[in-house]
């Protein structure tokens, strides 16, 4: 296909189109009269070969083709609009701009509460919107990027794309307080005896891997979309949960629960920001990648300082 023939406002217009299904209403979201918007829609319509918008009845509905580039052709348009947008200078202090961050509600909490801190006080024109990682991330990981500025994920999952550490992260289970048979420890029998809750998205916890290596098959109670929902449904049962320390430390006055460290050597997590190449050489994508790094440096600085009791 030659991409010099082609319009890209056609993009743009094609989007509309199958979003909103209704030429007329179309041509109000891209500022074009209702000729004109039916003119592109003739247009369209000969390249693909296809109406892509059929009548039935007194609304039009979405061809097969149609909705086949439903989801291409707004994950284009987002591609083009980043491309565009690209910089060859940023200063954040002046700069009005959002940047889209892909992330787990455990990397919202621990990390990303402390890079929106600093984002607004270096950049307060700087908007950041943080969208929960889809189930899809490792199945169709590039065209993911492309749309996002970054995903926050730990290593481990994904792999071939650049990526920027950020902080480590150990792992520790959760049990109530008052568990009836669980004191300071956790044995490999009761991890295979006891009764679990886990988060949904198993890739994100490599350590619940480990498991299957040693012959323990977790005992899956409940399941939740949510890290941060782990305690809530521990305390006050006789169930176990694996959860990141920090975030455990985060949620400990939020219910009735304690730690206990892993009866096997888990694998520690270490958490980084992964982006597509066509955002590295980005003048604003380098100040974002920047200061998440620095971040994540204070961080682990701060969880290695010696504390009052380490200095006695």
């Amino acid at each position: 296909m030659n991409l010099a023939r082609l319009d890209l406002n056609l993009v743009v217009a094609l989007r509309a189109l199958l979003e909103e299904r209704n030429v007329t209403r179309a041509g109000e979201r891209v500022g074009l009269s209702q000729p004109a918007m039916s003119a592109s829609l003739a247009r369209l319509r000969r390249h693909f070969g296809d109406d892509l918008l059929a009548r039935v009845g007194g609304h039009y509905e979405l061809t097969a083709l149609g909705q086949v580039l439903l989801h291409r052709t707004a994950t284009a348009y987002e591609v083009v609009e980043r491309l565009f947008a690209s910089q060859a200078d940023f200063d954040p202090g002046s700069e009005k701009r959002e940047f889209k961050l892909v992330a787990s509600d455990y990397a919202v909490a621990v990390f990303g509460a402390e890079l929106a801190r600093v984002v607004h006080e270096e950049a307060p024109g700087i908007r950041l919107r943080f969208v929960q990682t889809p189930p899809t991330v490792v199945d169709d990981t590039a065209t993911l990027l492309s749309t996002t500025d970054g995903l926050l994920m730990p290593h481990g999952v994904i792999s071939d794309f650049p990526a920027t550490d950020l902080y480590e992260d150990s792992w520790v289970f959760l049990v109530a307080d008052d568990h009836p048979s669980v004191e300071d420890r956790l044995t490999l029998k009761d991890l295979g005896r006891l009764p679990w809750v886990t988060y949904q998205r198993t890739y994100d916890a490599p350590a619940v891997r480990q498991l299957g290596m040693l012959g323990i098959e977790p005992r899956v109670e409940v399941s939740v979309d949510s890290f941060q929902l782990l305690p809530l449904l521990v305390a006050g049962t006789r169930r176990i949960a694996l959860i990141q320390e920090r975030l455990a430390r985060l949620l400990a006055p939020l219910a009735a629960v304690r730690t206990v460290d892993p009866p096997y050597e888990a694998v520690p997590l270490r958490e980084a920001m992964w982006w597509h190449p066509v955002h590295t050489h980005d003048a604003a994508h380098i100040w974002l990648r920047e200061t998440t790094a620095r971040v994540g440096r204070r961080m682990t600085d701060v969880s290695e300082a010696p504390t009052a009791d380490s200095d006695r």
